[in-house]
């Protein structure tokens, strides 16, 4: 059976065709930093965990088998940013990479886990190919969930003091926020668990709990993004 063709009378091997690759950006929060996920690079230098897509394989397989094989996590909730198609990205050949991101709490990361630090949306240190460009986007898509919702990641847990929040919002935006504006802005979609965080730094604060699907007031992005 001869090769089915297009009305230019082409077949589908006549075309060009790119490697098609995946890599996945997993945003944490530690130490009062955003942080994100590198692994070692076989060409050597750091890079997201990635890998090229094998016949038959979806991407979200590919996504799933990079994490397991290049940072050693499992079960980890990811979705699609958008595709990276700069024909030069790749100085091995034309490689296009769908990029994926994730964000979760450090304590689903493997205790060995490379985390560089994000800074305003920028790496420090330096990625290989255009990952760095790929975490940007991934603090975007981050940005614009936690514009709309109180800490939808859990990335600080089932229970945080008002400060504790600020504190992770002041990393994920890259600027100061008001004490007393911030908490009028998030007060509303938190719950008081009766209860006051252990004695350690500073005094003890009062826990708070997500209330509902803690939904922000559209004014909260305002706050967040100046």
């Amino acid at each position: 059976m001869s090769e089915s063709k297009d009305r230019a009378g082409k077949a589908l091997a006549d075309y060009d065709r790119p490697s098609v690759a995946v890599d996945v950006a997993v945003l944490t929060y530690l130490d009062g930093e955003l942080r994100v996920l590198v692994v070692d690079h076989h060409l050597g230098g750091r890079a997201l965990p990635g890998t090229f897509l094998h016949r038959g394989e979806r991407l979200v397989d590919a996504a799933e088998r990079a994490l397991r094989d290049k940072a050693h996590i499992t079960g980890l909730k990811f979705h699609q940013l958008r595709m990276f198609d700069d024909p030069d990205r790749d100085e091995r050949g034309w490689v296009i990479s769908m990029a994926h991101t994730a964000a979760v709490p450090v304590t689903d990361l493997p205790g060995d886990a490379a985390l560089h630090v994000v800074h305003g949306g920028a790496v420090d240190g330096d990625l290989a190919f255009d990952h760095a460009d790929m975490v940007r986007l991934a603090v975007d898509d981050l940005r614009a969930r936690y514009a709309a919702q109180v800490d939808p990641d859990r990335l600080l847990g089932e229970e945080f003091t008002v400060l504790d929040l600020r504190l992770l919002y002041q990393a994920i935006f890259d600027r100061t926020l008001q004490k007393d504006s911030f908490r009028r802005h998030v007060v509303a979609a938190l719950d008081s668990t009766g209860r006051l965080s252990s004695p350690g730094h500073g005094r003890p604060a009062e826990l708070f709990r997500r209330r509902g699907t803690a939904q922000l007031p559209v004014q909260a992005a305002v706050l967040l993004t100046g």
